[in-house]
């Protein structure tokens, strides 16, 4: 909470103010450290104030008329000559109002006659030009600076953002056809499944279509849609496939990016129920150990699969999908492997909170 605090202290208080605040801590700060020299503060501050009057105009040239103009586009040689014009002229300036302002009102008494044009004064005026307009180009480059790594960092973010919602909108939602279909088949033999299945998939649609919207969700409701999804595709194979779920620590009230491991489930009964193999298999294991989610998808394959069905099942959309999102949303804390064996597949997920 104390950056968006000290971001709205710095970046939302009005600028007047802080250019008000700006000038009245220089001019007190060095007329208070001249002061101190023959203890005459108040003629000291005055004096400070009397520069001011060259000084403010310097500054708001460089800092929105050069800066902007140059330095914000990189002409550096350009902006560096420039500034160096800038302090010769204004130095110029304080000297004038040293003769004509200063001279006559503090120290009427000084006798000493100069020329006008004096270039070892001029060059010393510099002293009362170069530093104040330094400390402003720097808090200016740096407000600059921050605005841009902002505004890049907030175009990195909805890039990400869209990216997210491309990705989530992509997870093939092949079983919604496939279980419309199976519904239909169902409803002809007048089958009392059908009930079961009419509601199970208006609590998927239900979850894909609305709760999905948000950033994260409890991982118990991500189970349960693991769970609706099995139990469909349960009916769509019938006894032809053989599927286990194990659930550790169900009811964790950690939560996840939604629709994270359904791709996975989803996956594994494209490809391991293949009407190609018998006794088809499908086991998944879910298990919150320790701030730790562990996922485990294995399914059965062909010991005659083609290369092609192998690079589809590693590298198909669907994984391809999920590991962009994993990457994006836990790039640090996660750790996603699949292994192969002569008669399965297994994904193994591990996720940290």
């Amino acid at each position: 909470m104390a950056k968006p605090r000290l971001e709205n202290i710095l970046f939302r208080t009005p600028r007047v103010i802080w250019h008000l605040i700006f000038w009245a801590v220089y001019i007190l700060f060095f007329g208070l450290v001249y002061g101190s020299f023959e203890e005459e503060y108040a003629k000291q501050i005055a004096v400070q104030a009397s520069h001011a009057l060259v000084q403010i105009p310097a500054v708001y040239i460089t800092l929105y008329i050069l800066m902007p103009k140059l330095l914000f586009k990189e002409k550096f040689a350009a902006f560096f000559l420039s500034f160096v014009g800038v302090v010769i002229v204004f130095s110029t300036l304080s000297w004038f109002e040293y003769l004509f302002i200063q001279q006559p009102l503090f120290w009427p008494s000084d006798t000493f006659q100069s020329p006008l044009i004096n270039v070892g004064k001029i060059l010393k005026h510099t002293n009362n030009i170069y530093p104040v307009m330094t400390v402003a180009v720097v808090c200016k480059w740096f407000k600059y600076w921050y605005q841009e790594q902002k505004k890049n960092q907030q175009l990195i973010e909805d890039k990400l953002e869209a990216e997210l919602k491309f990705l989530k909108s992509q997870i093939h939602p092949h079983f919604l056809f496939n279980t419309l279909n199976n519904l239909y088949a169902l409803t002809l033999k007048q089958s009392k499944e059908a009930p079961e299945v009419v509601l199970k998939l208006s609590e998927l649609l239900d979850y894909m279509l609305y709760e999905c919207n948000a950033n994260r969700v409890p991982l118990s409701r991500e189970i349960s849609l693991v769970k609706d999804y099995i139990e469909l595709e349960k009916i769509r194979y019938g006894d032809r496939l053989n599927v286990t779920l194990n659930v550790t620590n169900e009811n964790g009230d950690e939560s996840v990016a939604p629709l994270l491991i359904l791709p996975f489930v989803e996956n594994a009964f494209k490809h391991g129920a293949s009407d190609e193999l018998e006794g088809s298999w499908i086991s998944i294991d879910i298990a919150l150990k320790h701030r730790e989610l562990i996922l485990k998808v294995e399914n059965s394959k062909s010991s005659y699969i083609e290369t092609e069905d192998k690079f589809a099942y590693k590298e198909g959309i669907g994984l391809k999908n999920v590991k962009r999102r994993l990457e994006i949303l836990y790039p640090e804390t996660h750790e996603l492997n699949i292994h192969e064996s002569t008669d399965s597949f297994l994904v193994v997920l591990k996720l940290n909170f």
